[in-house]
């Protein structure tokens, strides 16, 4: 793992390194041939499959959402679910969407002699053309990070590299008394060797509450705006509302963005009331947190009440429908979900495992940057014995906080190469499915930040607290 020292650091160009900025067997592993395919085709081959696939849904409607240029969200990573159905349906399914989302140090590389990988694909595709936006204020460039060195470091490395000037690496963490940024009238400053200097633009890749310390909207570039963690890509409360938005508009051109029934709003209090109503089963989430912090499986009335009994920072919560075994799901509105999971080991052992689809967008519209897989610490069983953790074999996430920061169980990692890929039973129309719903996903909220910003650019935030009733979020908001 990349170690970074110093709050601030500057970036000189040509100073990336390959071994700092992937997993050690990353380089090294060979892409399957499949993924490299899918990566291949273009929007133009995937609109005609994706219609060819769904007969009821119009090619332009395809094209025309391939094709959206967002106002805010330019780069995310969705998590999806490989789900089937009592009917033998199969889908993928939209677990959450990321605003600051990992990948790139997973993704082995598409062709050997590009080093800088999806690194490069996605800042040049999509950051730089954002960088010709009128009213940029005078300055320099910068990355912020709370975690995750190995690939903001890259990313610092990469962007001084295509801008061919130093860019400043910047510390910014939550709850720091001191930190070396801040905004003065929307403009970001960074503080070197005591001295602040403006920034015109920034890659943002700070997770832990970033709207407690970087305002909704800046006239820095910030890449990506906080807004689109407020309007669903930190923020599961209006993520599940943007998604119901988007497929209500969407239901004409039969569009539609898959995801477990949330039910959202809801006070501590009511929360065992709608785990009951699901059987039992259900997943309680602490909307505002990320890296698998938060989320609560509940399949016994131990695990609901160890969550009744922790002490939350915020007032409101989602309840979802639980994805596991077919003898203990949710029974949701939609059904019961099953999780497709891995094919059998030679233990005949199942796991849970998502899918992080890593998209950008720029003036060509959306496009593939990185894909990787994660499994669960335990294998799926028939059933939940009393007081087992539900989490352990339903739990994908890799980061786990400890003393002093975050650690990675990196050996739960599965990457698109030809030793992993196989054994997550996906197919080429499986990545395709993925990828659009990914895409859906991000329109949705990028619509969603677009609300949530006046026509002058200001954030609207007595609307904000309209849809998302949360004093202590709104508290926090910068």
């Amino acid at each position: 793992m990349t170690e970074v020292t110093p709050s601030v650091r500057k970036i000189q160009p040509g100073s990336f390194e390959v071994d700092q900025h992937f997993y050690t067997r990353v380089p090294n592993a060979q892409l399957h041939p499949l993924v490299r395919a899918f990566l291949g085709l273009g929007n133009d081959r995937i609109a005609r499959r994706y219609c060819h696939l769904h007969p009821e849904i119009s090619r332009d409607a395809i094209t025309k959402a391939l094709q959206y240029r967002p106002r805010f969200f330019r780069w995310s990573g969705s998590d999806l679910f490989h789900v089937t159905d009592d009917q033998g349906r199969r889908r993928m399914v939209i677990i959450e969407t990321n605003s600051s989302p990992s990948g790139q140090k997973s993704m082995p590389l598409l062709q050997e002699e590009d080093e800088q990988a999806g690194y490069r694909r996605l800042l040049e595709k999509a950051f730089v053309p954002a960088l010709s936006r009128r009213g940029l204020p005078a300055g320099g460039l910068a990355v912020l990070w709370d975690k995750n060195p190995m690939e903001t470091t890259a990313y610092a490395a990469v962007m001084a590299d295509l801008l061919n000037e130093p860019v400043h690496l910047v510390y910014f963490p939550a709850d720091d008394p001191d930190p070396d940024a801040r905004f003065v009238d929307g403009v970001l400053q960074v503080r070197v060797s005591g001295e602040w200097q403006p920034i015109r633009a920034a890659f943002r890749y700070v997770t832990q509450r970033p709207w407690s310390r970087i305002p909704p909207i800046t006239r820095t570039l910030l890449f990506n705006p906080v807004v689109t963690c407020l309007a669903g890509g930190r923020n599961k409360m209006l993520a599940a509302k943007a998604y119901d938005f988007y497929n209500g508009a969407a239901a004409a051109s039969r569009m539609h963005i898959h995801v477990p029934e949330t039910i959202w709003d809801v006070s501590r209090e009511e929360v065992p009331l709608w785990v009951h109503r699901m059987g039992g089963v259900a997943v309680v989430k602490n909307p505002y947190s990320n890296a698998g912090q938060g989320v609560y499986t509940i399949t016994s009335p131990g695990e609901l009440e160890a969550f009744m009994a922790l002490e939350q920072r915020y007032e409101r919560f989602i309840v979802q429908g639980l994805i596991g075994n077919r003898n203990w799901s949710s029974h949701t509105q939609l059904g019961r979900l099953y999780h497709v999971g891995t094919l059998p080991d030679r233990r005949g052992s199942i796991f849970v495992a998502d899918l992080r689809m890593m998209i950008g967008a720029g003036p060509g519209g959306f496009f593939p940057v990185a894909l990787y897989a994660r499994r669960a610490r335990h294998a799926l069983t028939e059933t939940v014995e009393e007081g087992a953790s539900s989490w352990d074999m339903l739990g994908t996430n890799l980061s786990v906080k400890v003393a002093g920061g975050w650690s990675t169980e990196s050996e739960r990692l599965m990457l698109m190469d030809s030793r992993d890929f196989n054994k997550l039973g996906l197919g080429i129309d499986d990545l395709i499915e993925a990828y659009f719903q990914s895409v859906q996903a991000t329109i949705a909220i990028d619509q969603m930040a677009s609300r949530l910003v006046t026509q002058k650019g200001r954030f609207r935030r007595r609307f904000f607290n309209s849809i998302n009733p949360d004093d202590a979020l709104l508290k926090d908001i910068c």
